[in-house]
């Protein structure tokens, strides 16, 4: 069997066309997560950029700083966990069974 070069390279370029695509989309597209019974509030694009948090006025006291950052760290990777799911589900609509590594520029 012979494989046509230029005919290789012509779907490599539709790949890396798609991929583009794919990237603008999660852009667009967030996941929300909470912490805390709501206390804290993530969102996260699919290129797993923070794109705001939220603080429940009750949870801001001077006396507990350290179980609000704990809150938010855990909330942020939560989001980003979900973000990384979000945009591994839209790869597989072009690679099928076949995951390639994905890294959001």
């Amino acid at each position: 069997m012979e494989y046509d070069l230029k005919d290789l390279f012509r779907q490599a370029a539709r790949i890396q066309e798609k991929i583009k695509e794919i990237q603008e989309q999660l852009s667009r597209r967030t996941v929300t997560v909470d912490t805390g019974g709501g206390m804290v509030t993530v969102t996260v694009n699919g290129r797993q950029e923070v794109v705001s948090i939220k603080l429940d006025p009750q949870c801001v006291d001077p006396r507990d700083i350290p179980m609000l950052e704990d809150l938010i760290l855990t909330a942020v990777n939560l989001g980003m966990k979900r973000s990384r799911e979000l945009a591994a589900e839209e790869m597989k609509h072009l690679t099928g069974p076949y995951p390639l590594p994905f890294t959001v520029t």
